[in-house]
């Protein structure tokens, strides 16, 4: 299936209000690929703002829950969310390789996993003060390249990473493992105070082998958030056809 440059992008709604929350599902759902919807909006909205979205029409769902726990709980939290039919549902690469199997074996066809590696808010020395061996701690490429492993061996259908690391893996695992990038800052928009810490831009990330891009403060904080997912559309077609 050919892709459209607007289904690369990834737009969280990263808000507490269901009413703020569809106002930018009816603004973009036209204009990007998945509406991402993280703990802040899920918990506070519940169920019924996946099926609010879903009735909306046009763009889909990630469920990012970046579910932690033990092993039966996770699988029965996987399956829950399944059951709303996301595209997506996020699991931490840090669940282990048989947790991460077992949901995989159990997992209904249409929702894929997604494994977390490393957090693009995190930087050498925050996984130093976190006790990670020196030889991960001071190669994070290393890191996420472990973890993406045991994802791909455990069955999961792609990984969460920053754009720094794409290319590796895919060249390492293999074109069929989505890779999903967060950290994602347009030209247009990279300010000096940021949590991200490992950002690139959309079309560095494409390029690099990205299958979606998650962008949120350059699309929300713009004067007009469609015209700034349009640009960053134009920025991916542009790096697939140069």
């Amino acid at each position: 299936m050919i892709r459209e440059p607007k289904d690369y992008i990834i737009f969280p709604l990263d808000m507490p209000d269901y009413d703020q929350a569809m106002h930018y599902v009816e603004m973009l759902k036209d204009h990007i690929g998945l509406f991402k919807v993280g703990l802040e909006l899920f918990i506070s909205q519940g169920p019924e703002i996946l099926s609010s979205i879903r009735k909306a029409g046009g763009a889909g769902i990630f469920l990012d829950l970046k579910l932690h726990d033990i092993p039966a709980t996770v699988k029965r939290a996987f399956m829950a969310a399944s059951r709303h039919l996301p595209e997506f549902v996020s699991v931490h690469c840090d669940e282990g390789k048989e947790t991460l199997k077992g949901i995989a074996e159990s997992s209904p066809k249409g929702t894929k996993i997604l494994a977390i590696t490393v957090l693009t808010s995190l930087n050498q020395k925050n996984l130093s003060e976190l006790g990670y061996r020196e030889e991960f701690a001071n190669d994070l490429s290393r890191l996420v390249l472990l973890k993406a492993r045991i994802a791909k061996e455990a069955g999961c259908h792609g990984i969460v990473c920053s754009g720094h690391e794409v290319a590796m893996i895919k060249e390492a695992l293999g074109a069929d493992l989505i890779a999903v990038t967060p950290g994602i800052r347009p030209q247009w928009s990279i300010v000096g105070q940021d949590d991200q810490k490992r950002i690139v831009t959309p079309g560095t990330a494409v390029k690099m082998g990205a299958d979606y891009i998650v962008v949120g403060r350059p699309i929300r904080d713009a004067n007009d958030p469609v015209r700034a997912a349009r640009l960053i559309a134009d920025e991916i077609a542009k790096t697939r056809n140069p």
